[in-house]
């Protein structure tokens, strides 16, 4: 079986949500190959955030589940994925 990279969305509960710590926590969460931020507007900052997974059941819902699991984190949306080679 083969991986597959996966990029995620990442929301703050508002606009007062620290982003830095919500990345660090991501961080050590699920140890991402990269995240960078997005300005969004009105003062709201989201995270993009790239991780390899393991092309099987579950794996996906269950990174998902830990970054929904974050404090001050509001909302994940998987944006993309893509069969690694």
């Amino acid at each position: 079986m083969g991986n597959v990279i996966v990029s995620f969305k990442v929301m703050p509960k508002d606009a007062d949500s620290n982003i830095e710590q919500i990345a660090l926590k991501i961080k050590k969460a699920i140890d991402p190959e990269k995240i960078y931020k997005e300005e969004v507007g009105f003062g709201i900052v989201a995270l993009h955030v790239t991780k390899i997974i393991p092309d099987a059941e579950g794996v996906l819902q269950q990174a998902e589940d830990k970054l929904r699991a974050i404090q001050d984190v509001g909302e994940v949306e998987v944006v993309e994925i893509t069969r690694s080679l």
